[in-house]
């Protein structure tokens, strides 16, 4: 990704507009689907410190996502549409699992053993379907084979990495914050913006613990920042992005992120960060 310095200035101005239109995008659709008396039941959900908490933030920020990225300037027709493909297939799919999925099976290796086994569950239906509406997503970028399997691999990839931090309120949305925010100053601006902008304005209902990401937000999130590595990366860089992807989600099936995060003090501190109350180390969702 090659940064033109006369030009950072309008790429920022352009990220920029796209952080405000997520945020406004995703609060003002998150108001709107929690207003009222609780009439949704299979929305809400019991966090790892025993609190309800509505999954309705994950609609909301994928809604956010996608209105901002349809009206961002700076984006061409087919790179706006395989966002926008990309983060309603991965929030669609994300509350299909969200809604109908159980805890029989988790990870990877999890609901690919249920397959050997003939059972296919609600996990695997969403990979494969995020995997697709990857594929759709590179598609849509027109270029050769080789690179839209890479492209829509990293897509699905990265929907997949980000929904493995979101076992702490907070934590997927500051790790996407903190890998993504300097890309606003590259020509992936204009797509980040939007998911930043959505991501950030969301935070503060989940760090209170009123509501969480689930796999339809976690999953989104992770998408769309996908395309927007895909739209503007060279292809090494993208070959090492997905290795690197990848790579973590291989390394999750073997070790918990969260006891990574709890044994280092500086990870520790940030995990934490703006929550209610202190949490008692090794409780659930670990």
């Amino acid at each position: 990704m090659t940064v033109v310095f006369d030009r950072i200035p309008t790429l920022a101005a352009r990220g920029l507009t796209g952080v405000v239109l997520g945020g406004l995008a995703a609060r003002s659709t998150y108001r709107l689907i929690t207003r009222g008396p609780g009439r949704s039941e299979a929305w809400r959900r019991t966090n790892f410190r025993g609190r309800t908490v509505t999954l309705k933030e994950g609609p909301a920020l994928a809604s956010g996502v996608c209105a901002a990225s349809a009206l961002a300037p700076g984006v061409s027709p087919r790179v706006r549409a395989a966002s926008i493909v990309a983060a309603a297939g991965a929030a669609g799919f994300g509350a299909y699992d969200d809604l109908a999925g159980s805890d029989r099976a988790k990870g990877l290796r999890g609901h690919l053993g249920a397959l050997r086994r003939g059972e296919v569950t609600t996990g695997a239906v969403k990979m494969a379907g995020i995997g697709a509406t990857g594929i759709v997503a590179a598609a849509l970028l027109r270029r050769g084979p080789l690179d839209t399997l890479m492209d829509g691999a990293l897509i699905a990839a990265g929907a997949n990495l980000i929904n493995l931090f979101d076992l702490r309120p907070g934590r997927a949305v500051k790790f996407a914050l903190l890998t993504a925010a300097p890309a606003l100053v590259t020509p992936a601006a204009p797509l980040v913006g939007p998911v930043l902008g959505a991501s950030a304005a969301l935070l503060p209902d989940e760090l209170a613990e009123r509501s969480m990401l689930g796999d339809a937000g976690a999953n989104a999130l992770g998408a769309a920042l996908g395309v927007a590595a895909v739209a503007q990366a060279s292809r090494p860089v993208r070959a090492a992005l997905l290795g690197g992807v990848v790579g973590l989600t291989l390394a999750s099936e073997v070790t918990s992120f969260s006891r990574v995060i709890e044994r280092v003090p500086a990870l520790r501190r940030l995990d934490r960060w703006g929550r209610n109350a202190p949490e008692v180390t090794g409780g659930r969702g670990t």
